[in-house]
């Protein structure tokens, strides 16, 4: 098992971001929780006119998400958000300087129906696995429920990396089980932002359909 007193107290410094800073439905909301809401937001936007400043700020709001759902023992999600610093940053890096197959620029394109089935397999292959690593080391009292979002969206990152359109289904079906996970939690600006990210789903899927094949 995970130390988790010692992770404790590794994010002490950031207990006064955590304190309550005004209430939300009955619930308080910490600064830490309404920055990274708002970070996430100007996030989702960038992405949706492909514009590759959406990199960075993915990468400051991940770390902020990263320490709120260790605090609220979200395991699989905050070990998503130091993945995310990751993968935002190969992202980043693949919007700018990456090419496709033909040794081109990246460009917003479509994949086949072999490869939505490949997204699709994989997954239900790390959905499990990351269920089974947070039943057995960590104290998630809902790692099967966490696990599932959490396999989206690494998933879906690495498609948004590559610019390919369905990395936006894949967002609206992480968002949608993730508002459920939230309000569990009683994260409701989480909640509120997670249904804003599924209707920013929706339109980032119409937006970036139209805009397959365009230079």
């Amino acid at each position: 098992m995970i130390d988790f007193q010692a992770l404790a107290d590794a994010l002490a410094w950031a207990d006064p971001w955590l304190a309550p800073w005004w209430t939300a439905w009955g619930v308080p909301v910490s600064q830490l929780e309404a920055v990274a809401f708002v970070l996430s937001i100007a996030m989702v936007g960038f992405n949706l006119r492909v514009n590759p400043l959406g990199w960075p700020v993915a990468i400051i709001s991940s770390l902020m998400y990263g320490v709120l759902f260790a605090r609220f023992k979200l395991y699989g999600e905050a070990t998503l958000q130091l993945l995310f610093v990751l993968l935002a940053t190969w992202g980043w890096w693949q919007w700018v300087r990456g090419v496709d197959d033909q040794y081109q620029a990246l460009k917003v394109r479509s994949l086949n129906r072999r490869g939505v089935w490949h997204a699709v397999r994989d997954v239900l292959i790390l959905w499990p696995l990351i269920g089974l690593l947070l039943d057995f080391y960590t104290d998630s009292d809902v790692p099967y429920w966490d696990a599932l979002p959490t396999a989206g969206s690494i998933v879906g990152q690495l498609l948004l990396g590559r610019k390919w359109v369905q990395n936006w289904p894949c967002w609206l079906l992480v968002n949608v089980v993730s508002m459920g996970l939230f309000a569990y939690k009683q994260l409701w600006l989480t909640v509120l932002l997670y249904g804003i990210f599924a209707v920013l789903s929706v339109v980032g899927w119409r937006r970036w359909q139209r805009l397959v094949g365009q230079a």
